[in-house]
């Protein structure tokens, strides 16, 4: 089969006029950036009438599962039952770009276009989040060398810089200044608080808002001190006027897609904008979105906080599996088959919490190549016999044809309401145990002591926001290493920082880092520009 870049190439794709055309949107309502991407000018922020769809997974090998080209596939298949149907998708990061992950534009022939643009600097949004988040860092130094008119306690500095490629060497630095030194660290762009802030914002005005209220640490009086005393807001909405704005880009067979946003799932609320979310629902009688990683991370909490602050209604949830992700939960087995029903457990643990919400969610198959019929005949009897609906998907190797049954089982979702985990008004120790127990299956629970200190004053301080739960993707529990379905372990909340722009309490479990690494042979070797087309993104 063809890879991923060589598909995208051979497809002809249309004017970026003529997709919007399929939104009702008019050539004065887009703002162009070539012939192939667009932005909208003015997202609508009218009542919702779309039902919306959440496309999520167990946990994940390093490579992913397919979650982003299940929900294109997914998409495309209801277009083509002339459903009125938007797909709203997140934007990728350079960092998985030339680390390990890859590209985040779909796979085979549920893809996204032009890829190779989208996943590089598609229309600047990564760019001008990065520009505003090192302005405010630029600020509090340049506040602290002349002469620190606000008082600035140098070793409570909570805003951090941020660049967006996977680059170790920066996670922890010495700023050494002829007046002062302080540590500093670098966050990638996916994981700052401007990324997340931009995501949450309805429009500009909202937006405004929402900067004015970041933290950037506290005065030598122990109080807290925001952006709005560095009176750059209005700096900071000139960089991030366009990045508000919703992209229009198509599908492989030509569906527009709005694609804005890309926070990460393992530290952020990994799911694309509320403006783009709000629009899609707008326009249309079914919306499908994805959050990143396993239900433990990105899917929880769109619901726990994009859907409860923004009053979404997720009418089903669809939950991605492959073989190869549950036989990784199972590897201490001898045989392949032995390991997938090993590998069930984790399975479970996603469906146990999944119950907990009453949302009604379907498990899809995404098939590779490679899958035996006794595996898939293991999983789907398996599945059927906890009474939830099974589908085998090929969307990577026929596109919407491969997901024509997903999208009937998809059509009989219904949800009504969703069962949160906590309550706003408890207590923010309350809510951190009530999530660890429940969703992430721990037994008792151990706080630094930074954690310790932090606790008590940000309960004080910052009451009925919802928490962020920082943590590996690669396991449920807060230890990459325990696989499947961990139980009775103890979960360690290493830090807490008040994400007060985008309106939650980030909760930092076990060794989570906010700069990424390289691997010893990242992608970044393979990819290369040949007769002006880049090729070897994945």
């Amino acid at each position: 089969m063809l890879k991923d870049y060589e598909i995208a190439k051979q497809n002809k794709m249309e004017n970026i006029e003529s997709i919007a055309k399929k939104m009702n949107l008019s050539k004065e309502e887009i703002e162009m950036y070539g012939d192939y991407k667009a932005k909208m000018k003015h997202p609508l922020t009218q009542k919702q009438k779309g039902k919306l769809i959440l496309v999520t997974s167990i946990n994940p090998t390093p490579y992913g599962e397919g979650k982003t080209t299940v929900a294109i596939g997914l998409y495309d298949a209801l277009r083509s039952k002339n459903i009125n149907a938007m797909l709203t998708l997140r934007e990728p990061s350079l960092g998985p770009v030339f680390g390990v992950k890859g590209g985040a534009t779909g796979g085979g022939y549920a893809q996204v276009v032009p890829m190779e643009e989208i996943n590089l600097h598609f229309n600047g949004d990564f760019h001008a989040i990065t520009s505003a988040n090192n302005l405010i860092c630029a600020m509090i130094d340049n506040t602290l060398y002349h002469g620190n008119t606000l008082n600035l306690n140098p070793d409570e500095i909570y805003f951090t810089r941020t660049i967006d490629l996977n680059d170790r060497a920066l996670r922890n630095i010495t700023i050494n200044d002829s007046k002062y030194q302080r540590k500093e660290k670098f966050t990638i762009t996916a994981a700052c608080e401007i990324m997340s802030t931009v995501c949450m914002a309805k429009d500009m005005s909202d937006l405004r808002d929402r900067l004015n209220n970041l933290i950037i640490g506290k005065n030598k009086e122990e109080k807290y001190v925001f952006v709005r005393d560095l009176n750059i807001t209005g700096s900071l909405l000139a960089l991030l006027k366009n990045a508000i704005k919703p992209n229009i880009v198509q599908t492989i067979e030509k569906n527009p897609v709005l694609v804005h946003g890309g926070p990460f799932a393992n530290i952020t609320p990994g799911c694309n904008t509320v403006a783009a979310l709000n629009h899609a629902l707008a326009i249309s009688d079914i919306v499908i979105t994805e959050a990143g990683f396993g239900f433990d991370l990105g899917g929880f909490k769109f619901l726990d906080i994009v859907s409860r602050m923004n009053h979404f209604n997720v009418s089903g949830i669809v939950l991605v599996v492959t073989l190869k992700a549950l036989k990784h939960h199972g590897k201490e087995k001898n045989t392949p088959l032995e390991q997938l029903k090993e590998g069930l457990k984790n399975l479970d643990a996603h469906m146990e919490n999944l119950n907990l919400t009453e949302v009604p969610y379907i498990i899809t198959l995404n098939k590779y190549s490679d899958d035996t019929e006794e595996e898939i005949e293991t999983l789907k009897n398996y599945v059927d016999q906890k009474g939830i609906s099974f589908v085998i998907n090929n969307v990577f190797e026929l596109g919407s044809k491969g997901a024509m049954d997903l999208a009937m089982e998809v059509l009989k979702l219904d949800g009504k309401k969703i069962h949160y985990f906590y309550n706003l008004t408890d207590s923010l120790e309350e809510k951190i145990e009530k999530v660890c127990k429940k969703l992430l299956h721990a037994s008792t629970i151990n706080y630094s002591e930074i954690a310790k200190k932090k606790l008590e004053d940000i309960d004080s301080h910052f009451k009925n926001l919802p928490i962020c739960i920082a943590k590996t993707q690669y396991s449920i529990s807060d230890q990459k290493d325990l696989l499947g379905n961990p139980r009775d372990y103890t979960v360690t909340i290493k830090d807490l920082r008040v994400y007060n722009g985008a309106g939650f309490i980030t909760v930092y479990l076990g060794d989570i880092m906010t700069m990424p690494g390289l691997p010893i042979h990242p992608a970044a070797e393979l990819i290369d520009v040949d007769n002006d087309t880049v090729v070897n993104i994945f």
